[in-house]
């Protein structure tokens, strides 16, 4: 960042503050749309969370092409890395096809039935638990992505609270970020260290994983508890009820493993989903319409994420770098609520000399929090655009997720602390 001018980051620094706020007064301009028709597009655009840290990216580079010049405001949004907004994109798309879902929900049905408690208390404890915990093998996305469309008719309706949403939302993000930990690969916060750090995946089950399933259940155990006089059977997912062939979800679940596998190198992984995409067309008759706008839109947002977060280093890593282990914890637990956590790990790895009790509370901290806020971890973005249509306005707010995802984080942050 040292060719970047002062003033740039400062003003990108602003930027990255009024976008923070945005992502808190996105409900607000879903209600202007409704209250003033004639501008409702506009509103509704702002008022898309998933637009918030692209739309605000792109004032940023425009900002600095004013300041620096345009091929230098190219230079540095070209220096990005996006193949993190790019993965989440594919394993989104895959994640969400019909055969990949009718395959969790056969295995969660069959659990579900062999659980001694009522099948709807079941599976809504299975899609908050199991679930996230599985994300430490098919990644923290993929993992989000399948949980939000198995929970949506369940849980995510609009004739249940909105307070007891909020808690079940808050429940699985936090869940999503921290069930991730039981391997080294499958977190984001985690895989930004894992190199640098020498952390594999039997270290990562040994100091992090199993606090963190502790965590886990606990959480899902008391967000069923507070749903069980809000739940539903769950319903069939969309596409019909006509049944999948085995070849066709072995198929699916081959690209999608393929595409885990090569989470590190975009031009594999977009191959891979150019054929899955053929696959589709080749066999629609056992396909849903793809999630393409959804993924996309959250793509968008995390690439300005990326956009933005590369530019706020400045006044983030002395931040990191001077604070000791547990107040580090307890800095890191605040500070991923207003950047990505994944962000924050990679600052952290840059610091020399580090100390391994600093290390640990850094990453323990970062993934405590990533429920708090929706760009808190970069699954998030995805578990919003699929669950917003249950709650009023079309909207989740940032106030009811923080509320509802501060018990859930507590946990979290009380099992890496004391476990």
């Amino acid at each position: 960042m040292s060719s970047i001018p002062q003033h740039v980051q400062i003003i990108a620094a602003v930027i990255f503050a009024v976008a923070l706020l945005h992502t808190f007064a996105a409900k607000q301009f879903e209600r202007l749309s409704h209250r003033y028709p004639r501008h409702a597009g506009l509103f509704h655009l702002l008022g898309e969370v998933e637009v918030v840290f692209g739309f605000w990216a792109i004032v940023l580079v425009l900002s600095m092409a004013l300041l620096m010049g345009g091929s230098e405001a190219l230079t540095y949004a070209e220096s990005r890395n996006y193949t993190e907004p790019l993965f989440v994109f594919v394993v989104m798309v895959i994640a969400a096809s019909r055969p990949v879902l009718r395959a969790v929900m056969a295995l969660v049905n069959t659990a579900a039935h062999h659980v001694p408690v009522s099948t709807p208390l079941a599976t809504a404890w299975l899609g908050l638990a199991a679930v996230p915990l599985f994300g430490s093998l098919i990644t923290e996305p993929a993992a989000m992505t399948i949980a939000a469309l198995m929970l949506a008719p369940q849980i995510f309706r609009t004739a249940v609270p909105e307070g007891v949403k909020y808690f079940a939302l808050g429940v699985l993000f936090v869940n999503v970020s921290i069930g991730g930990t039981l391997t080294a690969y499958a977190a984001p916060p985690v895989l930004m260290v894992a190199a640098a750090w020498q952390w594999d995946s039997a270290f990562m089950a040994a100091n992090f994983g199993w606090k963190a399933a502790i965590a886990v259940v606990i959480n899902a155990t008391a967000a069923t508890f507070v749903l069980r006089r809000h739940l539903q059977t769950q319903a069939t997912p969309a596409g019909g009820e006509e049944r999948v062939p085995l070849s066709v979800v072995a198929v699916h679940i081959g690209l999608l493993a393929a595409v885990v596998l090569m989470a590190h190198h975009p031009v594999a992984f977009l191959a891979i989903f150019l054929l899955f995409l053929g696959f589709t067309q080749a066999y629609d008759k056992h396909q849903s319409p793809l999630i393409i706008k959804e993924a996309l839109l959250v793509g968008f947002f995390l690439a300005g994420l990326v956009v933005l977060g590369g530019m706020q280093a400045w006044w983030l890593q002395p931040i990191v770098s001077s604070l000791k282990p547990l107040a580090l914890f307890m800095g890191s637990l605040g500070l991923t609520a207003i950047t990505d956590n994944a962000a924050l790990t990679y600052l952290g790895s840059l610091i020399e000399g580090i100390s391994d009790e600093s290390k640990y509370m850094l990453v323990a901290g970062a993934v405590a929090g990533g429920g708090l806020t929706v760009i808190a971890n970069a699954p998030n973005p995805a578990g919003v655009a699929l669950l917003k249509r249950g709650f009023t306005d079309e909207t989740v707010g940032a106030g009811g997720l923080l509320l509802g995802a501060l018990g859930p984080t507590a946990v979290a942050a009380a099992a890496f602390l004391f476990l």
